[in-house]
Formats: C-alpha cells, structure tokens, sequence
C-alpha cells in the first residue's frame, strides 16, 4: 500500500497553530502573550513543581502564588469546598515567602515565558519591601493584590479609596517594571468611577478583576454546618457563580481607564466562549481559577483552542478585533 501523498491545499499542522497563536496572542504591559488565557495567582501556583508544570503547559504565562513576606501555611482546614457551579474558599494566602520566589525565578524563567509575581502585603511597608525587590528580578509583571478577602483582621486595601491612593503613589515609584493591581469586585458605579480616577493618577499598567467575592457563606443543611473552617465558614466565593460580577467590572473599568491601562479578567472563565464574552467586555487577557483548580493544566490548551475556533468562525483575525467591542441592545 502506497503512503498517502501531501496535499498542498490542506494546511500542515505547524501552519494551523501559528495561525492559532496569531489569531489569539495578545499584550499585557506590551509584554507579549502567546494566548489569551494564564492562571490566575491562587490554585496549583505555590510550589516551585507547581510553576515548572504551568512552564510547561499551554498556559501563556507563569502567576505565582500570591506572596508575603514571611511563609504561611494559611488557614485552618478545611478551607476550600468544590461547589456545583465554582467553588468556596478562605485559604488565608499560604505560600513560601517573597524570598523563596525571587530565589526561583531565574530557573522558571527558563520556560520562556513571562513571569507575573503576585505580592499581596499585610501592610504599605511589605508591599514596598517586596515590590522593590521584585523590580530587580527577571519578572516581567508584578501584579499587587489588593484584594485578598480571606484574612481574619485585615481589610481589603481596594476598598479603601484613600489607602489605595497613599499605596500608589510610593509602590508606582520603585522601578521601571510593569505594575498592575488585582481588585475585588465593586458592585456600584460610584465605586467604578471613584477607582478608576484614582488609577489614572498614576503609571498602573494594568488591573485584574475581580478577585473572589468575599466574605460569602455557604451551608450544608444535612449536617446544619458551614462547608469551610475558617472566618466561621465566611469565604470568596469562586467560578460560574461570579461570572456576571467578573464581566460587568471588566466592562465598566473598560470604558472608564484609557486603552494604555489592560484589563485581566478573572471570574466563572472554563470555555473558549467564556474568554470570548470577557474579550467582548474589553479585557486584554484572562487568568482561570477554579476550573484550573478541578481540571489542572490541560485546562489552558483547551480553552485556548475554543476561543481560536470561535474567532476563526466568526472570521476575527486578531484579539484587537474583538476587544470591548461588545454591542449594546
């Protein structure tokens, strides 16, 4: 039997996947991104094997765990609960230390793509210490986490307008590298309008929403028991459930900052239409969670694949094409 012969008119497989990775690249900070999707700090990002394995994936770039300046276990089990539609956690930021991720990364940048270091301080003092440090490294994004509901007697800086401002204006002057903030979700328009004027102050590079939504409960009525130990079973709620929240931030802080400033978006992301709606709502980028949390890595090549052959149905050449360009009824 003679071996199939070549037909010109169909295109090799190396010729698909650059059409792909063209179709759905992207910048964050002008730092490129080979695809629209990446983890976002929280899930399956703490341990050095963890971020070697993200190295190694589909996922177009490595986030870190988000980190302090001293190691945490985080907080008492059970903390994390898989939920019908997402999930319920207050894992209370374990992780290995601001020092433990500088030291590694040189080997993860190794992998060849860009690195984004989460730093979320318990004070303006530790941001500072781990952002100056950071600009020195081969990170290529630092993306501070203002946003962090699952710590018993700290309060989430992005809902203090004024702390947020005193915050930026010293993180924003440590360095040439890009800053970018991850923000909890706002719920009214005068807390959209107040942040985004606040942002515009100064050199933020980009912004992540939304976080969890925090402080939710969740109750198991067969054992009449919360689902989680810690907070007294108050946790971030996660996946499909904050969808819509996720969208409506992306959109409005989309139409609020100018187009230098991208938007991640985070929230309910576990298809390639998914990612597609939150590029229609003006987001750069996305970052996936609690479907990365249940399905591990092969989670990012799949629905990098679903979003590109949405594009290519719909005949969208670019993520340029498609950004904010969602049409209103």
């Amino acid at each position: 039997m003679s071996s199939p012969t070549h037909n010109d008119n169909t295109p090799s497989i190396e010729a698909a996947s650059s059409s792909m990775t063209k179709r759905i690249s992207t910048k964050i900070a002008e730092i490129p991104l080979a695809s629209f999707i990446f983890n976002a700090s929280g899930p399956r990002c703490t341990e050095e094997d963890e971020l070697n394995l993200l190295g190694t994936s589909a996922s177009a770039a490595i986030m870190t765990k988000s980190c302090t300046m001293e190691p945490r276990e985080g907080n008492a089990e059970p903390r994390y609960q898989a939920l019908p539609y997402g999930s319920i956690q207050s894992m209370g930021l374990p992780n290995l230390g601001y020092k433990a991720y500088l030291e590694m990364l040189p080997r993860l940048k190794q992998a060849g793509k860009p690195i984004v270091v989460s730093i979320s301080g318990f004070s303006l003092a530790d941001n500072l210490t781990m952002v100056k440090a950071f600009q020195t490294s081969c990170a290529d994004l630092i993306e501070v986490n203002f946003s962090c509901p699952n710590i018993e007697g700290k309060a989430q800086v992005g809902y203090d307008f004024e702390q947020t401002e005193r915050a930026l204006e010293q993180l924003c002057e440590l360095g040439s590298k890009p800053i970018g903030l991850k923000l909890p979700p706002y719920f009214d328009f005068s807390h959209f309008n107040t942040m985004a004027n606040i942002i515009k102050k100064f050199p933020v590079s980009f912004i992540t929403c939304i976080n969890s939504v925090g402080n939710t409960l969740v109750i198991d009525p067969e054992t009449e028991s919360a689902i989680i130990k810690p907070k007294g079973g108050f946790g971030g709620l996660c996946g499909d459930y904050i969808k819509p929240i996720g969208l409506a931030n992306v959109r409005a802080f989309s139409q609020l900052l100018p187009s230098s400033i991208d938007i991640i978006g985070v929230g309910g992301i576990k298809t390639g239409t998914d990612a597609f709606e939150y590029l229609l709502a003006g987001a750069s980028a996305v970052q996936v969670a609690t479907c990365f949390e249940k399905e591990g890595v092969e989670c990012f090549d799949r629905i990098a694949k679903e979003l590109d052959s949405i594009m290519a149905a719909k005949q969208y050449s670019s993520i340029a094409a498609v950004k904010g360009k969602l049409k209103m009824i």
